[in-house]
């Protein structure tokens, strides 16, 4: 497919030290379908020299939250792209998938892009509970959303992020397909991009870049080191 996306997910790493040299290495990236997320104090360094993803924001956009983001704060920061429902948000803060909902809400109503990531755990993996827990995450996920226009799904399984376990091809085509099935029947004649993730590298991205059914990739760890992340960019995107 063309136009995959490719995604970097920085989570809280980085140090101011490590900025310029990164941002140096990055400039010369020039394709509109890779998406930086940075730590949200380093978003103003990576806007206009690339499109900028914000990792959360909160389901409101202004009150009494401190230390909380709104989707209207980093839309008009110049931020295009949010990621919501990582696992690490579900697993370490205890998002529920109705805390989610509303921040996709209230992110689409400031003209950002989500990015929703959907993923099981090893112990539902092994209690052969995939395809529930899936379907569960993105039914409730976009509940009373009228459009996935501007919603790109990721497919992150739990025991696979950080871990350098990597489902083989064959399952990762047949899980992305099933989502598709799912999305298919909330949102007729769609075009959603999804997107898998989970200890993509250097290594493994030819490999996984060959799996017809990935529309692109949400790296993270492997974004952290710039001359990695340029290499998937290669892999991935031709550049």
């Amino acid at each position: 497919m063309k136009d995959k996306l490719i995604i970097a997910n920085h989570k809280m790493n980085l140090n101011a030290d490590d900025l310029n040299k990164y941002l140096d290495k990055i400039s010369k990236i020039n394709n509109k379908n890779v998406i930086i997320c940075p730590t949200s104090i380093y978003i103003p360094y990576f806007i206009n020299k690339t499109q900028v993803g914000i990792q959360n924001v909160y389901c409101y956009s202004k009150g009494s939250y401190t230390g909380e983001i709104s989707p209207m704060q980093a839309k008009s920061l110049g931020v295009n792209y949010v990621i919501v429902g990582h696992s690490e948000r579900r697993c370490y803060f205890e998002e529920s998938d109705i805390l989610i909902n509303k921040k996709i809400v209230e992110s689409l109503n400031n003209n950002l892009k989500v990015i929703l990531c959907i993923g099981e755990t090893l112990e539902q993996k092994n209690m052969l509970k995939t395809d529930q827990v899936l379907k569960r995450q993105i039914i409730n996920s976009l509940n009373n959303i009228n459009s996935i226009d501007n919603i790109i799904i990721a497919y992150e399984p739990v025991w696979a992020i950080g871990t350098g376990i990597v489902p083989d091809t064959s399952s990762i085509s047949s899980t992305i397909s099933y989502i598709r099935t799912i999305i298919d029947k909330l949102f007729p004649n769609n075009s959603v991009k999804i997107l898998y993730g989970g200890s993509v590298t250097e290594k493994n991205i030819v490999e996984l870049n060959k799996i017809k059914e990935v529309n692109g990739f949400l790296v993270g760890g492997a974004s952290l080191n710039p001359d990695e992340f340029l290499k998937i960019v290669e892999v991935v995107a031709g550049q």
